[in-house]
């Protein structure tokens, strides 16, 4: 419901309330920011405006043509498409409508798309463009319970008649067509929204399983936004950059739930190919990504670098290096000596901002890490540079965020203390475990495994985890992840593993061990930046998979490995490793949509090659 906000400030912005919902905090937010940007989207090569007026607009027309097609509330619609100012209406049209929001990874086949529209039981179905549509029409006939589907961008369709299909324009002109009886019962179906009432439903990506739907309720996120302001604030001022996937916990309440409370822009990345230019064209001054991504980064200026002059080359070490005595110094406590201040801050003006303009980073107040371990050095790397980046823990049943650094504290290799608000303990087995107003409602239509998950309110993570004495939580590694050897020691993967991807040469790895007599590794060469080692070292190759059989590309990797291998125990190290000569991307089952790769996927998928390194010759 639209709250009267003429009596406050003109920078005042709107506070997740604790008895509050999503659906009367949009409306609260287009009533007080009318003309001021909401977002933008890149159209033919400009950056185009869309003011909150006239994102509340369309908002309402969708929601209005959902009504009048018999949505009730309680409802659910799904949403398959990649990032876009339409997504964003979709997904509020059907919460101030009262219903429950879905989204549907964009890389999802037609089956995994069927999947999700059936057990959610979705009415109508948003999709992006005539790829999306062929999907859910290709599994028609699988979908009873589905009634309409609207199409955001008919390009090619334009000959196209399905009386189930429906155009976004078409749909908003009939909502606007709609009289002021049923805008009258929209706003108070928004207004008559419970703060416990189910707001959106996050699929799982099914590593384990066919995915589950965790129910997140208005409260959840309200809660969310709440606690994250008080350690990670955005404002009106804040440029964001949305690229990963909407489905997925963390872009949802970054780009779309936050600016409804906070204030920010949100900007749209023309597609995931062009995410670094418009990094550098928009230079966000608050941006998240996963750590696959961070690693990117860190390769490309440290390909950048090694193509530049040996005067170049030699700068670089000494700003980096005069980056990290400056820290160190700051971390024990002691008077950093004044020419080390001066030295820095020349370094900090030429050598790292440009390193940090390089990569769109300079205007960036803080950066987030999240959804999958980083390694600790890739952390350091980055607070050298001069980029403040926070390394979040939680999962998509805590409603994304459960630990964050306290502002001014850090600790590498933690993941901070528990949100305001929040929980955390460990069990006698070390697994974390939660507790919170943001704790997940369960799975949608799965009520065993709810009650497996969350016990006396506490929710187990299946996640292995270390808190010291001030309160900060460091995990492990996946409970199921742990490798115990044929020796009976106990191995955490995902550390060996972080380790070998802070090469610039490495693009991911898995370790293999478990009931194993040695470690081994899988791993996939970074395939831009070995190409590149190839040319300029005249070793000859056709495609990605002779270089994978390349003895010098070989002797590469394993120089890398043997430099991880000298930072672990015995009991830790590689002994041996295979190249995997297929390059994987986000369509190949191996990956998550959120670039994790599948640990049992991998494990089955490759077993031959894993035997190979377990015969003897």
């Amino acid at each position: 419901m639209a709250q009267d906000w003429s009596a406050f400030g003109a920078d005042l912005e709107i506070v997740p309330a604790p008895d509050g919902t999503i659906a009367s905090a949009f409306l609260a937010a287009v009533a007080r920011r009318g003309e001021r940007i909401a977002m933008r989207r890149k159209d033919r090569g400009l950056w185009r405006a869309i003011a909150w007026c006239e994102y509340g607009e369309t908002v309402r027309r969708i929601a209005l043509a959902l009504m009048s097609k018999g949505f009730s509330a309680r409802d659910r619609a799904c949403i398959l498409a990649d990032n876009c100012p339409e997504w964003f209406c979709a997904e509020l049209a059907t919460i101030t409508a009262g219903g429950v929001s879905t989204g549907i990874y964009a890389t999802n086949s037609p089956e995994q798309t069927a999947y999700v529209i059936n057990d959610c039981q979705a009415r109508v179905v948003f999709v992006e463009n005539e790829e999306q549509l062929d999907k859910v029409l290709q599994m028609r006939a699988e979908l009873p319970g589905l009634e309409w589907i609207v199409v955001f961008d008919m390009d090619g369709l334009a000959e196209f008649s399905d009386p189930m299909v429906i155009s976004l324009a078409e749909f908003e002109r009939l909502g606007a067509a709609q009289g002021a009886a049923l805008e009258s019962e929209w706003r108070a179906r928004a207004a008559a929204v419970r703060p416990e009432d189910t707001a959106i439903l996050i699929y799982t990506s099914g590593t384990t399983g066919p995915p589950k739907g965790a129910m997140l309720s208005h409260s959840n996120l309200i809660f969310q936004a709440a606690s994250l302001n008080i350690v990670m604030p955005i404002g009106p001022r804040d440029e964001l950059l949305s690229f990963l996937p909407l489905s997925h916990i963390a872009e949802r309440l970054i780009s779309l739930l936050r600016p409804i409370f906070n204030g920010a822009v949100v900007n749209f990345a023309e597609n995931p190919d062009t995410v670094p230019q418009n990094l550098r064209e928009i230079s966000p001054t608050v941006f998240f990504a996963v750590p696959r991504i961070w690693e990117k980064f860190h390769s490309r200026a440290t390909i950048a670098v090694h193509d530049g002059t040996g005067l170049e080359r030699a700068a670089f070490r000494i700003a980096f290096s005069l980056a990290f005595r400056r820290r160190a110094a700051e971390a024990g406590g002691g008077t950093v000596p004044l020419w080390l201040r001066m030295a820095h801050w020349a370094a900090d003006r030429t050598i790292l901002h440009r390193t940090r303009k390089l990569l769109g980073l300079e205007q960036v107040r803080y950066v987030t890490t999240g959804a999958a371990p980083i390694a600790p050095e890739l952390i350091r790397w980055y607070l050298a540079l001069g980029v403040r980046m926070i390394q979040a823990y939680g999962l998509t049943e805590t409603a994304g965020v459960a630990s964050l650094p306290p502002p001014g504290q850090h600790r590498l290799g933690t993941v901070g203390k528990a949100l305001p608000g929040t929980e955390i303990r460990l069990s006698a087995q070390g697994e974390i475990e939660i507790r919170g107003p943001h704790v997940f409602q369960g799975y949608w239509c799965k009520p065993e495994q709810s009650r497996a998950t969350v016990v006396d309110g506490w929710l187990h993570t299946g996640d292995i985890g270390e808190i010291d004495d001030d309160g900060f939580l460091r995990v492990v590694d996946r409970l199921k992840d742990i490798i115990i050897t044929s020796g009976g020691k106990n191995v955490s993967p995902s550390e060996i593993e972080n380790q070998l991807k802070f090469s610039p040469f490495i693009s991911d790895a898995i370790v293999i061990g478990e009931a194993r007599p040695y470690l081994t590794a899988l791993v996939m060469i970074d395939y831009d930046n070995i190409a590149k080692y190839a040319q300029d070292h005249a070793i000859p190759f056709t495609n990605y998979a002779s270089l994978c059989a390349r003895e010098e590309i070989r002797k590469l990797i394993a120089d890398e490995v043997a430099a991880v291998n000298g930072r672990f125990a015995r009991v830790e190290q590689i002994k041996t490793f295979r190249l995997i000569d297929v390059q994987l991307t986000t369509e190949d089952e191996e990956f998550t949509p959120t670039l994790k790769l599948k640990r049992s996927v991998v494990g089955k998928r490759h077993k031959a090659l894993i035997d190979t390194m377990y015969t003897a010759p």
